[in-house]
């Protein structure tokens, strides 16, 4: 009996990131009934009107991981929103994984705004178009979070990395502070829609953004996931743990090259007027 324990243990581990549940993992924080829990858990819809957005955060925190969430877009013309997926930490010096999708006039493309943040410093942002129409279907977005790199992914399909490099550059990386996974639909029509020069139309409210799929492999803070074999009992998703140390292989690589060729419209490591006395020292080693 005791042999069979640790095989028990896996397999609710296994059930627990295979069904992905709002009820059990988020906790909706403002909108006023702006945002809804619907299909029993497995998905979550935000909306936005002239008084207010609306938001969810999840339950734990975590240390490193991997957070894959599907979402369909605010369709139609949603100039001046901003809907997002973010990992945050709280307090002065916070570090911060951001997607945020800044939305567009109808038939005009959404821009993904990417950017980090370590020990309260950001300013690492890229910004990409994307290959399909996300407010037609639902796509998955994922952020991956190690020791070593985060990688964004869109569709498993990576399309930026930020490596671990402080030891060598002095950038900071954030491994040390916990962070919540956090999303929201809002206005910033002062600056999402092309600078603010487009600004929202409220004839067309509320704008709506759906959410399902909400899956998380990582390390809940306060555990010692990582160390022992006791760490499938603390670690959400345990059966699929190559979060932990992944990387890109060649088929990665070459998916990254791809999209950094063909869909980036902005990489701060190109800014040279923002950075006139030099690019920061991690873009100097950075080969995207």
């Amino acid at each position: 009996m005791a042999k069979l324990l640790p095989l028990v243990l896996i397999l609710l581990c296994i059930s627990y990131s295979a069904s992905a549940d709002f009820y059990r993992d988020a906790e909706i924080t403002w909108g006023d009934g702006r945002a809804k829990i619907l299909e029993g858990g497995r998905a979550l819809s935000l909306s936005l009107d002239n008084y207010s957005g609306s938001g969810f955060q999840s339950k734990n925190e975590y240390l490193f991981g991997r957070f894959d969430i599907q979402l369909k877009l605010v369709p139609g013309n949603s100039a001046g929103t901003v809907t997002t997926f973010f990992l945050s930490s709280q307090g002065a010096g916070h570090d911060e994984i951001d997607f945020e999708f800044l939305g567009n006039a109808t038939g005009e493309p959404y821009t993904v705004h990417t950017n980090v943040y370590a020990k309260g410093k950001g300013d690492k942002e890229q910004q990409f178009r994307l290959w399909f129409d996300p407010s037609s279907a639902y796509h998955t977005y994922s952020i991956l979070w190690n020791p070593q790199r985060i990688i964004f992914l869109v569709d498993n399909i990576p399309i930026r990395v930020f490596n671990n490099e402080e030891a060598i550059t002095g950038t900071p990386f954030p491994t040390s502070q916990p962070m919540r996974v956090y999303c929201s639909l809002w206005n910033a029509d002062d600056w999402a829609t092309q600078g603010g020069r487009v600004k929202t139309d409220w004839t067309k409210a509320p704008f709506v953004a759906t959410y399902r799929n909400f899956n998380i492999n990582g390390c809940v803070a306060g555990s010692q996931c990582g160390s022992g074999s006791d760490s499938k009992l603390k670690t959400e998703g345990a059966n699929n743990n190559n979060w932990r140390t992944q990387g890109l292989d060649a088929n990665g690589r070459n998916r990254l090259r791809w999209v950094q060729q063909k869909y980036i419209i902005y990489n701060y490591c190109s800014d040279s007027k923002r950075f006139p006395k030099g690019i920061p020292a991690e873009c100097k080693r950075s080969r995207f």
